[in-house]
C-alpha cells in the first residue's frame, strides 16, 4: 500500500483529502504544522507522496519542502493559494514537482494521485547511457548516475531527462515534453519545464552555460547530448 502525508493546516481540509484518497486504497498521515510533517515523514521512512500546503502555522511550506529535499526524492504537490507565476516558481525552485491552486477539488487531487501512481507503474523502458559512457539514466529503478556516483532527483526531473533522452537525435518543444511527462491533467505554465531544466542542468552538467547533456536548441526546445 502507497504512503502518502498530507502537511495541511486546515483539519476539515485535510480530513477530506484523506477520505478520497483512503478511498482509492493509500494509507495516509496528516500534520497540521511543518515540523510535524517532517517528523512524521522522518518516522514513517516510507512515504511515495507530500501533499505539501505553503501557508503553515510554524514554518513555511517551502522550508519543508527544500528540507525534505535534503534526505529525499520523494514526490511533491504543493497545494496552495499562492496563485502568481513567480509563486509557482518559487515553489519549483524550492523543489516541488507539482504545484497545485487552491481552490482544488478533492476528486481533482486524487485523479491526480492515481495518475501519478500510474507513471510509477509503467517503467519498464530501457536503460540509456550517454555516448561518452558518463551517464547513465535507469526507468526501471529510476536511478541517474554521473561518473559512476549517484544524482538525486524529484521524480518529475528524473521523468524530463528520461524523455529527453530516449528520443535522442530529436528535438523536443515544452508542449511535447509537458505531453509526455504530466499528460492532459497538467495546468500550469510551459516555464514549469524551464525550471526544471534549470534545476537538472545544476545536478548533471559541469557548467550550465555550456550544456553538455540537455543541449537548448534556439526556439526549438532541447535535445539530449552527451557525445564523445
Amino acid at each position: 500500500m502507497n504512503n502518502i502525508l498530507v502537511i495541511e493546516d486546515e483539519k476539515q481540509v485535510s480530513e477530506v483529502i484523506k477520505a478520497y484518497l483512503e478511498k482509492e486504497g493509500y494509507n495516509v498521515y496528516c500534520a497540521t504544522r511543518g515540523l510535524e510533517g517532517i517528523e512524521i515523514f522522518s518516522r514513517v521512512g516510507n512515504i511515495k507522496l507530500v501533499i505539501l500546503d505553503l501557508m503553515l502555522p510554524d514554518i513555511e511550506g517551502e522550508e519543508v519542502c527544500r528540507t525534505l529535499r535534503k534526505i529525499s526524492d520523494v514526490y511533491i504537490f504543493m497545494l496552495t493559494a499562492k496563485v502568481t507565476l513567480t509563486d509557482k516558481i518559487v515553489g519549483l525552485d524550492a523543489g516541488a514537482d507539482e504545484y497545485i491552486t487552491k481552490p482544488c477539488s478533492p476528486r481533482e487531487l486524487t485523479a491526480r494521485v492515481n495518475a501519478l501512481f500510474r507513471r510509477f507503474r509503467s517503467a519498464g523502458d530501457m536503460e540509456i547511457i550517454s555516448n561518452d559512457g558518463q551517464l547513465i539514466i535507469n526507468p526501471d529503478k529510476r536511478f541517474v548516475k554521473l561518473r559512476g556516483e549517484d544524482i538525486p532527483m524529484t521524480p518529475n526531473e528524473f521523468d524530463i531527462l528520461y524523455t529527453i533522452a530516449k528520443h535522442k537525435g530529436s528535438v523536443l518543444n515544452r508542449e511535447q515534453l509537458i505531453d509526455q511527462v504530466f499528460g492532459i491533467s497538467f495546468d500550469g505554465s510551459d516555464r514549469t519545464i524551464d525550471v526544471h531544466i534549470k534545476n537538472i542542468r545544476k545536478k548533471i552538467e559541469e557548467d550550465s552555460r555550456l550544456a553538455k547533456y540537455i543541449i537548448t536548441v534556439t526556439k526549438l526546445g532541447y535535445k539530449f547530448g552527451g557525445e564523445s
